[in-house]
């Protein structure tokens, strides 16, 4: 399976030259893009102002680079600097994707999407999804909050923003440099140039060391939570054992290599991006325990045992970036 959604081509993350048609319609899609963002530039496409500042998260790459663990620290810390955040987010995959909607913790994430149940789930902080991003931000407007957080609209300019954050992944950067579908780029590596922040998520590797103008985040996995019910557990407990290790997300071996670099045991079970879980999926022929990550584990909640785990993970930033974050929010205008 192709695409970001499942196994990416080989050529997108590697040597090998993509196929002619590939590259033919690279090119297309190229000149589509282009034309978007000219038509915005010259204000024949509008873009639309919320009365509050718009913090827009996202990534160039097609596929996951650590979007989501990075909206939950950013919703904590602006919260604590004394913001009413809400998030914003399409949603991706969900049933219903015409129609605007409240995600709460308890929202089937077929219908809310597992990364704003997700984001949800954890700062149990005002989240909407909605294909119209601006109707998304209005809504969380009205209900009080006072900034936007943006879940992967980077390519969303029909929402005006103030501030934008894009995401790397550490050790597969862009890949071979191309759009798609010759490769994983959805627009030129240059429009990251444009961003105001570039966040290099470098996981929980050793040596994968941020170049200039680049913030390390890195991804520190703090517990495991039955999925059953009771009480968490360290992850320290599963040292030394042999686990089932299951991610359905954009780079499922980021997961597993953490698991490893704390001396567990991995069984590897790779699953596509936002795949749809049943019970026959985890039906691995063994009793060893089954770790998670917190985005599958919110759509297997409903069919799991008290062998199932979901590994919380936390995205830890410098405190400069915080700093340098807050005082550019500081300035952003607010009509409300």
């Amino acid at each position: 399976m192709s695409g970001h959604r499942g196994t990416p081509p080989a050529w997108w993350f590697g040597d090998r030259a993509p196929p002619l048609p590939a590259r033919a319609l690279a090119s297309l899609y190229g000149g589509a893009i282009a034309l978007r963002r000219a038509l915005y530039r010259k204000h024949l496409l509008r873009s639309q102002r919320v009365p509050v500042p718009v913090l827009v998260v996202g990534n160039l790459i097609a596929g996951g680079s650590g979007k989501t663990p990075l909206v939950i620290a950013l919703v904590e810390r602006l919260r604590a600097a004394g913001w009413t955040p809400g998030v914003a987010s399409r949603g991706h995959g969900r049933d219903d994707a015409g129609q605007g909607r409240w995600v709460e913790p308890s929202t089937d994430p077929r219908l809310g999407g597992d990364e704003p149940v997700l984001i949800a789930l954890r700062t149990h902080a005002n989240v909407r999804v909605d294909a119209d991003r601006v109707a998304a931000a209005r809504a969380l407007v009205a209900e009080g909050c006072d900034i936007v957080v943006c879940d992967d609209g980077l390519q969303h300019y029909r929402l005006q923003r103030d501030v934008e954050i894009e995401v790397v992944d550490g050790v597969r950067r862009y890949g071979n440099g191309r759009l798609l579908p010759a490769g994983p780029l959805r627009e030129p590596v240059e429009r990251g140039a444009r961003c105001d922040f570039r966040v290099l998520n470098v996981g929980s590797a050793n040596g994968v060391e941020p170049g200039f103008g680049e913030w390390p985040m890195r991804l520190h996995a703090t517990q495991a939570r039955p999925l059953h019910g009771g009480r968490p557990q360290s992850l320290a407990a599963f040292t030394g054992q042999r686990v089932h290790a299951v991610a359905g997300i954009g780079d499922p071996e980021r997961f597993f290599t953490m698991l490893r670099g704390l001396g567990i045991g991995v069984v590897p079970h790779a699953f596509p991006d936002h795949h749809r879980y049943v019970a026959g999926d985890l039906a691995f022929g063994s009793d060893l325990p089954v770790l998670m990550t917190e985005k599958d584990a919110v759509k297997c909640a409903a069919f799991a045992t008290a062998r199932h785990f979901s590994v919380g993970i936390d995205a830890q930033l410098p405190e400069a970036f915080w700093v340098a974050l807050l005082d550019r929010l500081s300035a952003c205008p607010r009509t409300q």
